[in-house]
Formats: structure tokens, sequence, C-alpha cells
């Protein structure tokens, strides 16, 4: 979100304004302004400069008690207590500020313990999408360089580690206890750390090591580090879904995440009241890490995780038995909840709202973010019609931006909100331009950029 223009972005966006401006002086009048395809999030709420492991600790330190992760399927309740034995962990191996380390795998407990010890560390976490295959995951680790990887042995039908071994086979010559690759097609990667019980192959750390072998220089370490990490640092890089090609590395730093997830939470008024968030998207996704988790961090919410990957049913166990009050979802998770819900009957009545047919029972509200795709105006209006769905959020936004730059805006009517995808966040500018990049009027179609 508090995105600095993304290089030549922003040049552009100069140049297409001096070139509009000498145009409309040597032709015509100025067009009033209120007329073009430009909106501004002007807030008197400052940004806040500060790092994603300043963000954890303050709300850490606010309340000490909470269990701000549920991972249901590894039966996990946890605080972020662990983050920093792992960060300094990461540097015990040798691992320096702004080395890249990819995280591979579904939803669990150790993705985002990686995702604050990274950050803690100075290291930038690469966001490696579970279903890469071996010419896939070669392509994400050499173009950004990762030197290390975390990963589990497998998840359902993805092999993370048979997979890995194809692409890097000399993991597995490795020698026990050493936990160093040497390899001529990955020049930077040198070390993978495996998630789970058991190491299934001599030349990798098990997860645990980062633990349970820290010692007093380590930490010591983590801590000098950390005091030099800065808020315009890159933290994440996560990859686009390579809709237009192969898929694109967006560096993102502690500003836009950190940012991104406070004003998403703001609008939503997460500051005033305490949620249970069902999250079932994935992690590697900015859905997932920016708008679940950095929001919920932020603004001490607790995010609980249905199932590793997605499953319509966990999801609404989860509701049930963990009394989840927000539920996060794709227009598509939304209609595939909607449908299980003629299965069972599930007791939903501890949210806001439910996403459930009015023949099972009528809920006060609904509570819900949706984006990720277009959204169906018709899904929208069966939620708000069927089961009183009071609090629909419609977001927007890309990965490159951190990701969202518009949002429902909470004082707006239900019907109201389905039918855009909002208001621009504060301290976001958002213009629509034409293929000459000269701003057009509201209402006609072209290009949209965005900065803040």
């Amino acid at each position: 979100m508090a995105h600095k223009f993304l290089g030549h972005f922003g040049n552009r966006f100069a140049r297409s304004a001096h070139r509009q401006k000498n145009s409309l002086q040597s032709t015509r009048p100025a067009p009033d302004s209120s007329q073009l395809s430009y909106a501004h999030g002007i807030s008197d709420v400052p940004l806040l400069y500060q790092t994603v492991g300043e963000t954890l600790r303050k709300t850490a330190d606010r309340l000490p008690d909470q269990d701000f992760m549920i991972f249901r399927e590894q039966n996990v309740r946890r605080s972020f207590s662990q983050a920093r034995l792992v960060g300094a962990g990461l540097l015990d191996l040798g691992l320096r500020p702004g080395d890249r380390v990819g995280v591979w795998g579904n939803n669990y407990y150790e993705w985002v313990l990686m995702q604050f010890a990274t950050a803690m560390a100075g290291l930038v976490q690469v966001n490696i999408n579970p279903a890469y295959k071996p010419e896939e995951l070669t392509f994400a680790l050499k173009k950004v360089g990762v030197r290390c990887i975390v990963t589990p042995k497998q998840h359902k039908h993805c092999t993370f580690i048979k997979d890995l071994v194809e692409t890097v086979p000399e993991i597995a010559l490795g020698r026990p206890g050493i936990g160093r690759v040497h390899t001529y097609k990955l020049p930077e990667f040198e070390h993978v750390i495996v998630v789970g019980e058991k190491n299934p192959i001599p030349g990798a750390w098990q997860f645990n090591d980062l633990i349970n072998g820290v010692g007093s220089d380590a930490k010591r370490l983590l801590e000098e580090t950390e005091n030099r990490v800065r808020p315009d640092d890159p933290v994440n890089i996560q990859f686009t879904s390579g809709t237009t090609g192969f898929p694109k590395a967006a560096t993102l730093t502690h500003h836009n995440v950190v940012n991104n997830g406070y004003f998403i939470g703001l609008r939503t008024g997460w500051n005033k009241q305490f949620n249970r968030l069902c999250l079932p998207n994935p992690l590697y996704h900015c859905f997932g890490c920016v708008i679940g988790v950095m929001n919920a961090v932020n603004h001490g919410q607790t995010c609980v995780f249905p199932s590793q990957s997605y499953d319509p049913v966990k999801v609404l166990e989860a509701i049930e038995m963990e009394k989840c009050t927000f539920l996060y979802g794709t227009p598509t998770m939304f209609i595939d909840v909607l449908s299980r819900l003629d299965e069972k009957k599930f007791d939903v009545s501890s949210l806001k709202g439910g996403i459930l047919k009015l023949k099972y029972k009528k809920i006060k509200e609904l509570s819900a973010f949706m984006a990720g795709a277009p959204c169906p105006q018709a899904l929208c209006e069966k939620l708000v019609n069927d089961i009183n769905a009071k609090d629909i959020y419609i977001l927007y936004g890309t990965t490159e931006l951190s990701p969202v730059v518009s949002m429902s805006e909470t004082e707006k009517d239900a019907f109201d909100r389905i039918k855009s995808v909002g208001t621009a966040l504060p301290h976001v500018e958002l213009l629509i331009v034409d293929e000459n990049g000269v701003a057009v009027k509201r209402g006609e179609k072209g290009e949209l950029w965005a900065r803040g």
C-alpha cells in the first residue's frame, strides 16, 4: 500500500503529468479536476513508521496472554514467543540481513513464525506457491537468489521434499549434521530446513534445530541486527500469478505491509473491537499474510486457520468450534461454503453474521472480507438478502501494491458496498489514464495507476 511508486512507474506518472499540463495549456483551458478519474485517500491519521518486528512486539506487550494464531490441524495455539528464537537460529546458520529465505508449503504454524522471524533478523522472506513443480520452483529460487528454504516433507498431493530433491539433487548427497548445500544450478542456495518430527534427507536441518540450538551469542546477534532494521528495508518477496507471462517478483518493505494491514483494520473498526478471524486463504498469497496476518497483528486479533489447504467443511467446523466472528474468503470460497451448509447443520452463531441459508438460522449480521477475484453482484445480494449480511467488505489491489488500495467503507449500506470496490485507502492516490498516460474523465475506461 504505502508503496513508493515502484521504479519507472512513478517517473512515467510524473512525465505524463508534465506532458498533460503542457498540452492542456497550449490547446484548451484545464478541465475541472473534480471531473477527472482521480481519487486521494486524504487522512489525518499518520502512517506508522515501524518494522514488522516492532509491530509484533508492541501488540504482544499489550496482550501478553493472547493466542494470536490457532492452527487446528496441528493443534497449535500460540503467541509469537518463539519467533525471536527462530530469528536467532537463522542468523546462527550464517544468514545475514538482506538474504532471501524461501518459505514453501501450505498454511502451517511454522510459516507464520518464519514471517516474523525473518523480519526481525533483517532477512527477506520469499513466499513460494505450494503448487509449484520443480521447473517453477527452480525459476523462483533462481529469480531472487534464495539462500535458504523452509518446507514440510509433504501435504496431501504436494510432495515438497521430493520436488526439492529433483530440483537440487545435491541435497540428498549431503552428510548428516552438515546442512549446507552446494549446487551449480543455484549458486546462492545453501540451506534446507525441514518442518516436522523427522528429517527425511541428510543434507538438511530440522526446524526444531533453529529453536533448540540457539545460544547466547546468536540471541545477542539478533538483538543487534534487529536494532539496525529500518521500516523502508525489504521484508517480503511475493510472486504474482503470472497471468501475463512468468511470475514477477514483487518486493515489499516493512512500511508497505505494516501500513496496509493497519489501515485495513482501521476501516473495519478492529482497533475498537476484538475478533476471532477464520482465515482459509493461503498464506503464500498477500490475502493471507498481509490482509490476514498483518492486519490481525496490528490490531490484536486472533487468526484461526481451519486447515493447511482449503476445505469448506473445515471452515465451517472452525467457525463452530473456535467461535469465529469474522470470515475471510474469495467469492469462490463463499459460494463453496454456502453450498456445504446443505450437507450438515453447523452452529455459526458466534459470527457477527454467518454464511448460512435462511432455513437453518438467521443471524444478526455477517462479517466477511471478499477479495482475490471479481465479486459477482448476485452473490453479494444473496448474502445480504438471504442471511441478513451487514458487514461485507470488498477489497481491491494487486500483489505489487502490498496489496490493497481501495476498500468498502463501513458507513455505507451493504447494497451500496457491493456495487464497487470502495474508496481509496488513506494516503493512497488512484488515477485512471488513457493509452497516452492522460487522465480520463470519471466513467471512462482506462488503466489504473496507484501510488501512496
